[in-house]
């Protein structure tokens, strides 16, 4: 920890010199991104800590920082001895961020942040809030001259993302794009966030760690389009690919000066959630801004048939991957050697054994009886788990295949059950039902349905904190925006051709955890008198463990719909295997109903 001692006080030198009190930093990208290249991860860099969420705030005297309950216990064993106290969010005791900064500071001492890891909305928010206590917010980068073993960015070359699997050129897409551009009146939209970029152009890349993105802005205007983008990252069949789809190529860095070259009076359409401050700072101040969701975001979300044609496909696949794999687990957990991370290890293996696989969607949670209860578990060497012949596996994993993203969780019991556990599966199974037989008016928003979900759960005093759905990419983030069913109100409706998770789930602490995971599609389900009437598609293709199940607390409806998914299981996946593993699943997938 010396290092990290040291590592703050040539920030808080830095600090002194520049007249700063109190210094910020996230744990965030330039593009607002969920997984981010080395070179931008200041916050673990300053603070020893490398949980994905967290943001660090330091005055010139104390520290602290701020993290959900997900990495308590990691969070206070990587800042021990940094001098840096461990802000548990969520508890009542624990101040926010900004209060304890104000309750730092003195009236008009200065607040600094690097823009390029605030989003335009964060930053006006702090801004609003640090002002109103006579605290000045400045945009400055600390961390440059202190971090001088920075790693550079990737530098890996993109790839073309074959309309065959895309659906849409990237020529159509700008015209689709430039369509909702000149209904909202705008002459430019910058894009930040990777996805968007990617989505837009049909590229992909491998510069961060699951996601297939590539490290690029762009700049679209009703006439031209631009790309900003490292040479080295590009050769010269995709540039020429580029070219012909009408996209220009500039440098990366260049997006700064590209906006600060819009002309006077001329609106730019900029996603203030996504944009980062200092691009936006880069924007003429007498250039009109419109704040709004990116009209990309918005349009990826709802998937086109080749899309959703592909997904399915790749679901055969995965299923397929993971019926070899479960098999294996079961017959090999009474050796009593495997681990969290074999297992996951193993998973993969036969997740690379399926056509157009190219890595896994986010890091697999394996998490073996009381790790099951943390949320979002991730297995290291010193919390490696050993499994045995008894209790419950929670397993949350996903495949990228060229034709599609997958996410699914699973779990199951080794041995005996106990009738709790059964019970508890149960109620969770019941949530997952009602969510993935509901028939809903078209406007329904996510919220909505949340309570379907949960019912169950709240009939006997049980819940679960985590949000019951997200979006799902093509082939990009597993985690898309901007449709989602949780308890939060989110605006967006669910459309036709959008994907999302439906993923209840119970947790014990310290005894163990269960979730279970499918992908569903939107789909049309019956048009009346009263309305468009929508419903879900269920897509991820793998058995539920029956022996979890407690039968009497199902009703008919319910055992139908579970009997009726485990047929199409069979039949999607059966014609793929060998005789033994059509065995095995057969029994898997064997009728309750008789």
């Amino acid at each position: 920890m010396i290092q990290i001692a040291n590592r703050i006080l040539k920030l808080r030198e830095n600090m002194e010199r520049n007249g700063v009190a109190a210094y910020i930093v996230p744990g965030t990208d330039p593009h607002a991104s969920e997984y981010i290249a080395s070179c931008w991860k200041e916050r673990e860099w300053i603070s020893g800590f490398n949980g994905s969420a967290g943001t660090v705030a330091f005055t010139l005297h104390k520290a602290g920082l701020w993290t959900d309950s997900r990495y308590f216990l990691q969070a206070a064993a990587q800042l021990e001895g940094t001098g840096i106290e461990l802000m548990k969010q969520g508890l009542t005791q624990t101040p926010e961020l900004i209060s304890w900064v104000i309750e730092a500071l003195k009236p008009g001492e200065r607040v600094g942040v690097n823009p390029q890891f605030f989003s335009v909305n964060a930053y006006a928010e702090m801004k609003n809030a640090l002002t109103t206590q006579g605290l000045q917010l400045i945009s400055i980068d600390l961390l440059a001259e202190v971090w001088v073993d920075r790693a550079p960015l990737p530098a890996q070359q993109i790839f073309v993302f074959d309309t065959h699997y895309a659906g849409a050129s990237a020529e159509q897409k700008l015209d689709l794009l430039r369509s909702e551009m000149v209904k909202a009146n705008a002459d430019y939209v910058v894009l930040s966030a990777l996805d968007d970029v990617a989505w837009l152009y049909n590229i992909r890349g491998n510069d961060v760690d699951y996601n297939p993105v590539v490290i690029a802005y762009s700049l679209v205007s009703l006439q031209k389009a631009v790309i900003f983008i490292d040479n080295v990252k590009l050769t010269d069949s995709s540039k020429a690919y580029l070219q012909s789809q009408g996209v220009e190529i500039a440098p990366y860095l260049s997006i700064s000066e590209a906006l600060s070259a819009i002309k006077f009076n001329d609106t730019c359409w900029i996603d203030g959630s996504k944009l980062n401050e200092s691009l936006y700072e880069a924007i003429p101040t007498n250039v009109k801004k419109r704040n709004a969701m990116s009209p990309v975001f918005k349009m990826k979300s709802v998937k086109n048939k080749t899309e959703i044609a592909g997904v399915r496909t790749a679901m055969i696949r995965d299923g397929v991957a993971l019926t070899k794999f479960f098999r294996w687990l079961e017959a090999s957990v009474v050796r009593g050697d495997l681990t969290e991370l074999t297992i996951s290890q193993k998973l993969l293996d036969f997740r690379k054994q399926q056509a157009n696989f190219m890595g896994e969607s986010f890091g697999t949670i394996a998490g073996y009886k009381a790790h099951g209860a943390i949320v979002h578990y991730s297995a290291t060497p010193d919390s490696d788990a050993t499994l045995q012949p008894e209790g419950i596996l929670l397993l949350d994993s996903g495949g990228q295949y060229l034709d599609g993203t997958t996410d699914i969780t699973r779990t199951v019991s080794f041995g005996k059950t106990t009738q709790q556990q059964k019970n508890d599966f149960t109620l969770v199974l019941k949530g997952h039902i009602a969510l993935a037989t509901v028939i809903f008016l078209q406007g329904t928003r996510g919220s909505q349905l949340d309570i379907l979900a949960r019912k169950a759960l709240w009939d006997n005093g049980l819940n679960y904190g985590h949000g019951t759905g997200h979006g799902v990419g093509h082939f990009l983030n597993v985690h898309e925006g901007p449709q989602s069913i949780r308890m939060d109100e989110n605006p967006t409706v669910l459309l036709p051709g959008m994907i999302i998770s439906n993923e209840p789930g119970m947790y014990r602490t310290g005894e163990y955890g269960i979730r279970i995971e499918n992908l569903v599609h939107v789909v049309p389900a019956v048009q009346t008198e009263y309305g468009d009437f929508l419903e879900f598609e269920t897509l991820t293709l793998f058995p539920l463990d029956k022996n979890l199940i407690e039968i009497t607390l199902l009703n008919m409806a319910e055992k139908a719909w579970l009997d009726a998914y485990h047929a199409k299981v069979y039949n999607a996946l059966s014609p793929l295997l060998d005789a033994d593993e059509q065995a095995w699943l057969s029994e898997k997938c064997k009728p309750v109903l008789g």
